[in-house]
């Protein structure tokens, strides 16, 4: 059985425009502890995460504590944001279709496609481990989704405002048998 912590990033700068380098703010680097305290006994394996500095930092006192190093997968990204700004009507639309996409933007289907690619080759690679994910919101709910079409717009909007959010997943060998939320602190994101 391989298990998979995910764990959506820590509370973000949201008045940081470049989405690839937004930092932590210092409340999300202290509760980045956090999730080092929960996943501090759980033998993990392998740190995997998105580029994104964000995910990264969100477990990386995790990694130093178990001396390993974080990889890092393109395809585990964020959504790419349109020109329309994150509001609670959005959500819904882009939840409602998959494939839709405002102007510049990617839709949840094609994220959903490139996490699961991923997702698969992880699963293959480090079969019957133990690996930490660091992640991002829509990419989690991307994942949910796919093994559980029941998880939709209402569901993440249940989840939106979780920085950090961990959640523990158990598969046999490509098959999710398990899904369980670990910790989570409410933080009201908006960006500036």
């Amino acid at each position: 059985m391989t298990t998979i912590y995910f764990v959506r990033h820590c509370k973000p700068d949201g008045a940081v425009q470049d989405d690839r380098n937004r930092p932590l703010t210092q409340e999300g680097m202290e509760d980045s502890k956090k999730v080092l305290e929960v996943l501090k006994d759980k033998n993990v394996d392998v740190f995997i995460s998105s580029p994104y500095k964000r995910s990264y930092d969100s477990i990386r006192a995790t990694a130093d504590f178990y001396k390993k190093q974080i990889i890092t997968d393109e395809r585990l990204r964020e959504r790419k944001a349109g020109k329309s700004s994150n509001n609670h009507e959005m959500f819904k639309k882009r939840w409602a279709d998959l494939s839709f996409a405002e102007a510049d933007g990617e839709c949840i289907g094609a994220v959903q496609k490139r996490n699961i690619e991923a997702l698969n080759e992880i699963l293959e690679k480090y079969e019957n481990k133990t690996i930490v994910i660091g992640t991002h919101g829509t990419a989690l709910s991307s994942i949910f989704n796919y093994y559980d079409n029941t998880f939709n717009g209402d569901s993440f909007m249940k989840i939106v405002d979780l920085m950090p959010y961990i959640v523990k997943m158990q598969f046999e060998r490509k098959n999710n048998i398990s899904k369980e939320d670990v910790f989570s602190i409410y933080k009201e994101y908006k960006e500036k």
